[in-house]
Order: structure tokens, then sequence, then C-alpha cells
């Protein structure tokens, strides 16, 4: 069997893992952002200044934020379920000492510090937590990519075959869920007027580079036999298809639909489209081809995984902009925030619920096929996801109160409560802007660079696997390689974020 064979046969006929084991890894991500702004609230105290070292900043970042998320996937697969647990004791012994040392300065009883916390003022224009779930999603699968062609990574966090919930087949998903919360729907004023499909016209624009980025995949795995995972989205197809259509086809339903009612039209193309497969032969064809014994004659053979998920894709997109509208609801304080994450909460709870029985008398999750269970799957986890990273961003706004005048990058800047006598309550005046700090972080500098990174990541991944033989590649070797591979990628995002270089021209 030759290499290519074997690469292929390494990422196939998988089966994913439990809903449980996503959600504990899920958790790791906010932790190592709370365990990072804790650190440097912490040296904040020691010090008396930020950390305003570059290369500090960036050791910090990639050891704190990178790393243990390397780690998890690889090595330590096996004890994942204690990993969340050790971090969590870690940031609470930090947190531990931050207030034991504050304590010593003032007598402020802990109650009335919950108190005034409850009744901080946030800035309203930036949501961190959006951005830092955007960037942590490009960094998963980025790391993803190219650690599934190595025995380390566990064959159950690949994407399944046809039903299963694998760690990859999330990170399909949450792309397009990423996208969604940001997308320029969302972003509009609701007070400012445009024409009905100016957005469509400004998708046509900027979806060009996906097109391109697709053919170029496209032209360069079929010119040097790259192995390739067919039953994902077919021969010729491959996910940047997916995304432009996408953004495409739901900037016109955007378009003729009120985008506050995009979650009803979310629900319709799921659940019709869930009918479909089950009523007609639409199911035996997506999964065995038009002759039941799997055949790539033709072009929509060739390519029905790719064409016929996109309506699943869709709906996901859909229902993440009424996701985006709902956050992007003015809150201007942390009583607000607290009450948004405990509707959030009931709505994951809903939303599972709803998968179960999705499960138990539609279909299986199934990111082959796109279907009503996987689409409830994506949102349920992406919210999840989200929650947690809002957490984490309210306990480092409490940390902050305890320390005055430190400071943490893509944390939520603390504001002066809005004048009463102003008409509009968002009116309030920044105390501080820590976005800007002397020093720079990695989650903004990749946030500045998202497609750049992405695109960086697949053609070093593709470089990696025509130079090393993976599938034979030992612990250490296979730890080197994939520290050296994200590292480059953050340092070149970096870079670019110092030197205030955006590569988007569209």
């Amino acid at each position: 069997m030759s290499q290519k064979h074997l690469k292929e046969a390494f990422i196939s006929n998988l089966n994913g893992t439990s809903l449980l084991e996503i959600s504990v890894g899920l958790s790791l991500a906010p932790l190592c952002l709370l365990c990072r702004g804790l650190l440097l609230i912490l040296y904040y105290l020691h010090y008396g200044k930020p950390l305003s070292s570059r290369k500090y900043s960036l050791l910090l970042d990639f050891l704190v934020l990178v790393s243990p998320l390397l780690f998890s996937c690889t090595v330590l697969s096996p004890v994942i379920f204690f990993v969340p647990p050790i971090i969590a004791a870690f940031c609470a012994g930090i947190f531990s000492k931050i207030y034991s040392q504050r304590k010593q300065e003032t007598r402020v009883p802990f109650r009335q510090i919950v108190k005034d916390f409850q009744k901080t003022y946030l800035d309203p224009e930036y949501i961190p937590a959006i951005t830092v779930f955007r960037v942590y999603v490009n960094v998963l699968t980025s790391i993803s990519i190219l650690a599934v062609d190595f025995p380390q990574y566990p064959r159950r966090y690949a994407k399944a075959e046809t039903y299963g919930t694998g760690v990859m087949d999330l990170g399909v998903g949450a792309f397009i869920f990423g996208n969604a919360v940001v997308c320029p729907e969302v972003r509009q004023k609701s007070y400012v007027t445009q024409p009905k499909f100016s957005s469509l016209a400004r998708q046509f624009f900027s979806v060009w580079p996906l097109i391109v980025l697709g053919i170029g995949r496209l032209l360069s795995v079929k010119s040097i036999e790259y192995h390739e995972h067919t039953s994902e989205y077919g021969v010729h197809w491959n996910f940047f298809f997916t995304l432009a259509f996408v953004r495409l086809a739901a900037s016109l339903l955007l378009a003729i639909f009120p985008k506050n009612n995009s979650w009803i039209v979310a629900i319709n193309l799921a659940v019709l489209y869930q009918l479909i497969l089950n009523t007609t032969s639409l199911k035996t064809f997506i999964l065995h081809g038009s002759d039941g014994r799997d055949t790539r004659v033709g072009v929509l053979n060739a390519n029905r995984e790719g064409l016929l998920s996109l309506f699943g894709y869709l709906a996901i997109y859909m229902a993440s902009v009424q996701v985006g509208l709902w956050l992007l609801k003015c809150r201007n304080s942390v009583k607000g925030w607290i009450e948004a994450v405990c509707f959030l909460l009931l709505t994951v709870l809903v939303l599972f619920v709803f998968l179960h029985v999705s499960q138990a008398y539609a279909d299986p999750v199934s990111r082959r096929m796109a279907n009503l269970s996987y689409c409830i799957w994506v949102v349920a986890h992406c919210l999840t996801f989200f929650i947690c990273f809002v957490v984490s961003d309210l306990t480092l706004v409490f940390t902050k109160l305890l320390v005055k005048g430190s400071s943490v990058p893509c944390c939520w800047n603390v504001v002066k409560p809005p004048n009463a006598s102003k008409k509009h309550e968002t009116e309030a005046m920044p105390m501080r802007r820590e976005g800007k700090l002397s020093h720079i972080c990695l989650i903004s500098a990749i946030n500045k660079n998202q497609l750049l990174f992405f695109l960086l990541a697949n053609v070093m991944t593709g470089i990696v696997n025509i130079l090393i033989d993976t599938i034979h590649s030992k612990t250490a070797f296979m730890l080197c390689i994939l520290h050296l591979y994200m590292f480059f990628n953050c340092l070149i995002m970096h870079i670019l974020h110092a030197k205030n270089i955006v590569l988007k021209f569209w």
C-alpha cells in the first residue's frame, strides 16, 4: 500500500467520541485564557507595571494559551478528564495569592467586593469573548489538521466517517458559527438604513478569496497526489467552497427575510432537510451514490457530500446570525452579562434535550450529511464554548478590581457609569483602553489575520506531510514538530501585528 493510501486509511472509518469528552476538552481553552490573565495580574501586583517585553509576552501567550491544548489532544488525551481540574486548581491558587496580598492593603469585606463587581460597567462596544472564540476555533483547527496525521492524536477525535461526534467534526461547524456571529448583517447598526441587497453585493466581493483558495487547494492536492478523505466533501469540493457558498446563500436569505427572524429560517431549513433525508432516497444517495456502490461518476456523485451538506451548514449559519444579534444587544454591566450567561445556559440545556430527541427519533449526528442532529449539536456546543469564555472574562474583570491599575489584553474594559442625564444609556466613557497595551497579545495578532493564519496552517500541514512520515513518528519527535509548526504560525502573526500589517485587500 502506498504512503498516500496508508494516510487515507489512517483517517477513515472512524466513529468519534462522547459528548462529555468534547465538553471537557472545550473547557481547556477558557481555563488557559483565565490562567494567562491571572498570571499577568499577579505580575502587575508584584512589579507595579504590566509585562512590557514583546518577546516574553509572546512566549507566555504561546506556553499558556497554545501549548496545553497541543498536549491535551495528544499525549494527555488518555487523562483528559483530569487536565481541566488541574488547570482550574492552578488558577484558584493564583487567585488566592492575588486576593490575600490585596487583602493586606484594604479591609473591604468580600461581600461588598461582589456587590461592587455586579455594578461594574463594561465597554459595550467590545465583547472580547467573541474575538477569543473565533481565534481559538482557528487555533484548535490548526493544531488538529496536522496532529491528526500522527498516531498520538486519538482516532476518536478525528472526523467520523458517517455517524459520530469527533472533535474535528465540531471544528467545521464552529468555523461556520464563528463567521456568522460577526457577519455584516449582524454588525450593521439597527438605525442605519441600507439597500436591501447591499450586504449580498458585499459578500459577492468578499468571498472571492475563499473561492480562489478552494481552487488552489483542489489543484495542489490533485497535482501532488496528496492524501484526502473523499467521503468528507467529495472528489473536488473542500471547506473553502462550503464557507463561500454558505455566506452567499445566507446573505441572500437575510436580504429576503428579516434578520431578527433568522432563527425561524434556520429551524425550517434544518427540519425540512432532515424530513427529506428520512422520507426520500437522498440519504442513500449521499452515503452510497446513485448506484448504491459509492460511485463517483459525474459532478453530483463526485461531490455529493459537499454539495448537499450545504443545507445543514446554512441552517447553522442562520441560527448563529440570531445568536450574534442577541449577543450584540447592549449589556453594559456585569449584572447584565451574568443574566445573559444564565439565559444561554438555559438555551444550551434545551438544545441538548432536543439533540437527544433528534438522535433517538430522527438520525444520529452526521457531519457528512450535516443533518438536524449535527446542526443542533454544533450550536449547543458552540454556545457552551462561548459561555466558558464569558465566565473567564468576568472572573478576570473581578480580579482586576482587586488590583487597581492591572490590565489584561483581550479582556473587558471597565468603564465609568453612564451619565443618567443622557438619552442613551450606552454612552459610557472608558476609564482606560486595555486593548492598547504596550505589549502585543497573541490573540489580537491572530484575530487581525485570521484567514492568513488558517491558510498558513494548511500550507504548513501539507509541507510537513510531504517531508515527514507522520504515521510512524515517535512521540517526542511529534511534539517537537507540532510545537515548531504552531510557534512558526504564531510568530508570523505576531510580527505582522507588531508592524500593523493586515493582509486583507478585499
